[in-house]
């Protein structure tokens, strides 16, 4: 049965090209939002909390600020409305998944760049 689900997946799933990204990365995800017959394109900007998943079931988690609050968003790594993601700077975090981010405030809520 995986051995079907596996052959679905690969044929028949449309894979989109992306750049590679990781937690503690900046990046800006633009994605086409249907009102009524009207179509348009809204980005969402922030940090990358956490990739999870592999394959077509892939998700990635977007924390941003939106004056004093906290918004999170995750998104699908296939979802059809995803138009293109941007990044913005490169983030140096030593885990995989960053939860800790979301208590920090201020100064302390910085990422250090990636050196290249």
């Amino acid at each position: 049965m995986a051995n079907l689900v596996d052959f679905v997946n690969n044929e028949y799933v449309a894979k989109k090209d992306f750049p590679e990204f990781g937690a503690g990365d900046t990046i800006t995800v633009y994605y086409e939002i249907k009102e009524g017959e009207k179509t348009r394109t809204q980005f969402f900007k922030g940090v990358v909390i956490q990739r999870r998943g592999t394959g077509v079931t892939e998700t990635f988690t977007i924390r941003k600020m939106s004056g004093s609050v906290g918004v999170e968003r995750i998104f699908p790594i296939n979802l059809p409305a995803l138009q293109k993601v941007e990044i913005n700077k490169r983030g140096s975090v030593r885990r995989a998944r960053i939860f800790y981010f979301r208590e920090l405030t201020g100064k302390k809520a910085r990422i250090k760049d990636k050196r290249r």
